[in-house]
Formats: structure tokens, C-alpha cells, sequence
């Protein structure tokens, strides 16, 4: 078990969809132009239900407890950190294969094209290094994200996790719990976007080929056995050579008892 938990506590009622969260992120984290750590969804108001009001949700890497895209990866460049329980990218051992992108249900990684290796959210790891909280919480203008310890009974997260025990939403997969520790405070929406996290598919495609490739070895490697076979039974075999390049039995012009020295006395 980690030393600490860091988690983030969302009041999703609270957002006002400003996007500010978004902006900050990628000025603090250099996030190239086209990509996002996090994001804010929206629900559109459900009118047949008497909601005229709309409800946006913000979101990012859930950092899991059970991170399927750990699972994922081949090298050991994603782990979960034993210091703080963040799931983080070593990018020295990361080879941009791709497998963790698929993996998490929540689309919270992308290949890095500047880099092109995964990059995602990892609570800005730069500015808590200085004592800060992570660039989207800071600049939240109404106080929607609120990041802690969650094994820390004084910070405010876990505050907020011990006054809504019963208020508390997680977004999990259908069929996949990976526990994520990014909690949500009374009603949230959208809730059915988190999806079946995909088999690694590089690996997979991998597998797929080697193992025609083996078996089209053999087969060949057993033909190659089976005609040398065939070829020491129906050959007639060849004389062996007297070294100078004739069979026992060549008479060659030049060979014979006419070139053979006279031994009469």
C-alpha cells in the first residue's frame, strides 16, 4: 500500500463549464496543441424529468487503485507510484507502443506527438514538487476540484470524503471496477461514458503474428527435412573423386598405361 493517497474530490454541481481547469493544465504542462489531461463533459437538462438546467462534470486520470492500463503496458513505464498511489509514466522506459491508450476506461491517456510517448494526467507533478496543488484546482474559479491525501484525516479531501460518505459517486465501467480515486459529491452526470477497457491491442497483434510465423517455420523446416530424405533414397549416389577431379575408372585423354612412366629395364 502506498505511503499516501492522492486523490481529487469533485463538486460537479458547481462547475460552470469556464474551461479554466483545461487552459491551466496545458499552459502548467507544456500539453501539446490538439491534446487534453483533462476535460469537462456535459449532460444535456433532462426536460421530461422537470431539469432545465444542464450539468457539466469535470473530469481527468482517475488514478486508479486498480489500473488496468498498469496491466497494459509491456515495459513497466506505467506503475502505480508506492510514494503517493498516482499512477505515473517513466518516459525513459516508455516506447510509445500505445497499449496503455486502450486500457484505460476513461480516455484519459494519448500519445504525446511531440515526444510520442503516452503522456496523461499525473496531478502536476512539477508545481507539487514546489508545494503546489495541481494548475486545474488552483485555477477553478468556484472551488469545483478539491485535491488531498486522502490518508491524511487533516486534508481537505478527506474531509470532504468523510462529511459525503453517503453522497460519494465513482465512474466505473460496466463490468470493470478499477477503482478510481477521483470521487464525485451528490449527483453527477454523465455517468455511462467510462468504457470496457480494450485487450492491448500492439501485443495482441503481435501475438497473432508470431504464432503463424512459428507454425510456417516448422512446416517448412519439415519439408526441408523430408526432401534431403527423399533425396538420399531415389538418388542414385556419386562415385567418389580420386582428388583430382575424376571418378575410379575415367579414361580421360592423357590417362592410361601410355602416360604411365616405363619401368622395363
Amino acid at each position: 500500500m502506498p505511503n499516501k493517497q492522492l486523490a481529487m474530490v469533485i463538486d460537479s454541481s458547481r462547475c460552470i463549464d469556464c474551461k479554466a481547469c483545461m487552459a491551466a493544465c496545458i499552459t502548467a504542462n507544456a500539453v501539446p496543441v490538439g491534446c487534453n489531461r483533462n476535460w469537462v463533459k456535459d449532460a444535456e437538462p433532462d426536460l421530461a424529468k422537470g431539469a432545465f438546467r444542464g450539468h457539466f462534470q469535470p473530469g481527468g486520470c482517475m488514478h486508479c487503485d486498480n489500473p488496468t492500463c498498469v496491466a497494459a503496458c509491456p515495459t513497466g513505464a506505467t506503475f502505480k507510484s508506492p510514494e503517493d498511489g498516482a499512477v505515473v509514466i517513466d518516459r525513459g522506459l516508455c516506447i510509445g507502443c500505445g497499449n496503455c491508450i486502450p486500457a484505460c476506461p476513461y480516455g484519459a491517456r494519448f500519445r504525446n506527438p511531440a515526444i510520442r510517448k503516452a503522456d496523461k494526467c499525473d496531478y502536476c507533478a512539477a508545481r507539487r514538487e514546489q508545494g503546489l496543488s495541481p494548475a486545474c484546482v488552483d485555477t477553478c474559479p468556484t472551488k469545483a476540484r478539491v485535491f488531498g491525501d486522502l490518508s491524511d484525516p487533516d486534508s481537505e479531501a478527506a474531509r470532504l470524503l468523510a462529511e459525503n460518505k453517503g453522497r460519494l459517486v465513482r465512474l466505473v465501467a460496466a463490468a470493470t471496477d478499477t477503482k478510481p480515486n477521483m470521487y464525485y459529491l451528490g449527483v453527477t452526470e454523465p455517468r455511462n461514458w467510462p468504457v470496457e477497457p480494450a485487450p492491448p491491442t500492439a501485443m495482441a497483434a503481435m501475438t497473432g503474428l508470431v504464432d503463424p510465423l512459428v507454425k510456417t517455420a516448422v512446416a517448412l523446416s519439415g519439408l526441408g527435412v523430408l526432401a534431403m530424405l527423399g533425396r538420399q533414397l531415389f538418388t542414385k549416389p556419386t562415385p567418389p573423386h580420386d582428388g583430382h577431379g575424376h571418378a575410379p575408372g575415367d579414361q580421360t585423354p592423357g590417362s592410361g598405361d601410355a602416360d604411365r612412366p616405363d619401368n622395363r629395364s
